[in-house]
């Protein structure tokens, strides 16, 4: 091995033919070496000098000619601190998740790309967004319990042995919470979640089996194309990150691990520039729409003044700004959760229950915590019910809190941002003693993708923009054609109508009112009637209404009907 040579852009690690470049940014005055490690020893085995007056600006560069990367790793030494590269795209170390090594003591090294991986043809799925049902995930978490049943607890692998109940369940999109390189700590707290700081560029190790995370997160990915499903990633990004930079991580996860697509926080990043980006329109930039969420949220436990903010969710269009629907996620409650406490209960997280979003719009149907009272087990029930109608019934890509789907509970904390242990941890034994939510769920996502309708690839206009004689949209009250959006209406009737192979027609009643009301039934054309195929109410479904006109609904209920073509001898 021998010094050569370098460039200062870009900044990492770039390895050409028979020269590794390093490039790193180093305020002036200050000293700097290349620190070369025998791969899996803790001393150093080589040292080079990077002295600033060899360098451009701030960037510090040098190449080393005949360095075998598979037997190396390397670190930085910055005024006698031993630092790891900020563009690192593997950390060498295997360790639990929680343990933080001292880097002074070279304990973590920054190992060098891999050259080659076998994707045996894999590729971006390119799902649209109109036909994606997304899941959302903590990779640890996700099968860390002991109940998930998984080889491979709390790890990319973990996922791939959860394929197949993905598939069953009917998602084809997974949202992982940060995987890369982050922070384990907050001081004295433990950051579970992965927010803030972090070597953007590098997969964790921990999530890894082997510690082996570059390779097993290709594994993971590939796995997951294979079963049709697609592999998101939040990149929140930390406030001050560089555009550019920002970029610069995504294209790479883009093109080195196949990623589909990144929830980014649009105000940490510019969501322009990102979106302009001509490679990374080849991937999907997604944000989160917090309003969808409080919108739902206060229908469903039945606030008043909420039917136009209501409409204009339920016809939200990801393809339009890239925001995905959800009513839950990691942070706030469980939907379990959010039907059975008012308030938040963090005391666990050690901050006096001061930390956490007091704002939940929860309703906790009469008591608080955990009951055996079976009216309130059984509004609970139906207004979990509810709340997964609301979101896989509107327009926008909907997006599922993983748990949500078999009553998961975080027992009333709302920030379990700490909480590395059985309260965060998916509890998979629920889903074995009462699998009936996850049969419900399976049935409104296949309910979703059966019609189009539900998932319409244009904005919405109100207008007959698909030829079949109805508005794309239309909405309804105890009068047909007429909205009912008085202060205290909390009801609402959406007709939903499409075009394309077969015409589709699905009218869905949403009363959230605490009483019973009616709701007139528009008019179909003349070979269709109306049947009621799912819905809240006890005994709802599966049956041709006998009055084409008028439905009544129970209190707190949502009804979906469509449109079906009549019998043969009842066509006029």
């Amino acid at each position: 091995m021998k010094k050569v040579e370098g460039y200062p852009q870009p900044l990492g690690v770039t390895i050409k033919q028979d020269k590794v470049n390093f490039a790193v940014s180093v305020s002036s005055g200050k000293k700097c070496e290349l620190l070369l490690y025998r791969a899996g020893k803790t001393e150093p085995a080589q040292v080079y000098e990077m002295p600033e007056e060899e360098g451009l600006g701030e960037i510090r560069f040098l190449a080393v000619e005949g360095l075998d990367v598979q037997k190396y790793e390397y670190n930085f030494r910055i005024n006698e601190k031993v630092v790891l590269d900020p563009y690192v795209r593997e950390l060498a170390r295997t360790r639990k998740f929680g343990e933080v090594p001292d880097a002074d003591l070279h304990r973590v090294r920054g190992r060098f790309p891999t050259s080659f991986y076998d994707w045996e043809g894999d590729h971006i799925l390119k799902l649209p967004f109109e036909e994606v049902v997304a899941y959302s995930l903590h990779v640890r978490g996700f099968t860390k319990h002991s109940s998930s049943g998984v080889k491979q607890k709390g790890t990319f692998a973990g996922i791939v042995e959860m394929l197949s109940y993905l598939q069953e369940l009917g998602i084809n999109q997974i949202q992982c919470m940060p995987i890369y390189e982050f922070d384990e700590s907050f001081g004295s707290r433990l950051n579970y979640w992965g927010y803030g700081g972090g070597y953007y560029f590098a997969p964790k190790a921990a999530y890894s089996a082997s510690g082996h995370a570059a390779s097993e997160l290709k594994d993971m990915v590939k796995a997951c194309h294979r079963a049709g499903i697609e592999v998101v990633l939040e990149m929140p990004f930390e406030e001050g990150i560089q555009t550019q930079t920002a970029i610069e991580c995504l294209k790479y996860y883009m093109l080195e691990y196949h990623i589909d697509g990144f929830v980014i926080n649009p105000y940490n990043v510019s969501w322009d520039c990102l979106t302009r980006d001509p490679l990374l329109k080849g991937t999907k930039i997604m944000q989160k729409d917090e309003g969808f969420q409080n919108t739902m949220r206060r229908f469903l436990k039945g606030d008043e003044d909420m039917v136009n903010p209501v409409i204009h969710a339920l016809r939200l269009n990801t393809n339009a700004n890239g925001k995905c629907n959800y009513i839950t996620t990691h942070t706030g409650f469980t939907l379990n959760d959010l039907v059975s406490y008012e308030a938040k209960h963090n005391e666990a997280n050690g901050e006096r229950n001061l930390d956490g979003p007091n704002y939940n719009y929860s309703w906790n149907c009469g008591a608080e915590g955990p009951s055996r009272k079976r009216y309130i087990v059984k509004l609970r029930k139906k207004q979990i019910q509810n709340a997964l109608l609301l979101l896989l019934t509107a327009q926008g890509t909907p997006c599922l809190l993983a748990g949500d789907e078999f009553w998961n509970t975080q027992k009333g904390n709302n920030n379990v941002y700490c909480q590395d242990n059985e309260t965060s941890w998916l509890d998979w034994s629920r889903l074995k003693r009462d699998d009936s939510l996850f049969q419900y769920v399976k049935t409104l996502i296949a309910f979703r993708k059966a019609h189009p309708s539900l998932r319409q690839k244009s904005p919405l206009t109100g207008t007959d923009r698909n030829g079949c004689g109805l508005p794309d949209v239309s909405y309804h009250g105890e009068n047909a054609w007429q909205v009912p959006a008085e202060v205290y209406s909390r009801q609402l009737g959406v007709l939903y109508c499409a075009a394309g192979e077969e015409e589709d027609y699905c009218f869905i009643a949403y009363n959230m009112h605490w009483l019973k009301h009616s709701f007139a039934l528009p008019a179909l054309p003349k070979n269709r009637e109306w049947h009621r195929v799912i819905g809240t109410e006890e005994d709802a479904v599966g049956r041709q209404e006998e009055d084409q006109k008028r439905i009544e609904l129970q209190a707190r209920s949502i009804v979906v009907l469509t449109g079906k073509q009549k019998a043969a001898g009842k066509a006029k």
